[in-house]
């Protein structure tokens, strides 16, 4: 087998070839490299954030961005939880590491701030009803819920 050898392409001053995307970039769409040859590195800014979302995807949550787009198809495009922003963010146990579903921003991180907690959600959802959670202190650190 012989050395694979690139074919030469004729590239304007201050521009770059991406052998990824196959597009003539100028140097603004490149990220710098101390150790290339030219200083820029080998993939232009635009298929560097493609990978390093896919491999977020598969490093993080063991899967594809095909099947994260499947499961936000499944789920009609929306959250799971307020149902009317975009699904965008991968929500999953952080105990498990179980992916759940798609969620927006907001609801992703909503429940990142709960902790996760269900017994949390459950007092926030009681509290935004109007019932206030009044616990009764029986000793140091033991509480009784009103029932």
């Amino acid at each position: 087998m012989g050395k694979v050898v690139k074919e030469k392409v004729d590239v304007p001053p201050d521009h770059k070839l991406c052998r990824q995307c196959g597009e003539i970039k100028p140097h603004s769409e490149w990220h710098r490299n101390s150790s290339a040859s030219d200083g820029l590195s080998t993939r232009c800014k635009a298929c560097r954030v493609v990978q390093g979302r896919a491999g977020h995807l598969k490093r993080s949550y063991g899967m594809t961005e095909a099947q994260r787009d499947e499961m936000i198809a499944a789920q009609g495009g929306v959250c799971l939880i307020c149902l009317k922003a975009p699904a965008v963010h991968v929500d999953h146990c952080h105990t498990t590491g179980r992916v759940r579903g798609v969620l927006c921003f907001n609801c992703n991180t909503a429940i990142g701030k709960l902790g996760d907690d269900p017994d949390a959600a459950r007092r926030v959802v009681s509290y935004l009803e109007g019932h206030a959670w009044k616990p009764t202190i029986l000793a140091q650190g033991v509480y009784r819920q009103p029932s």
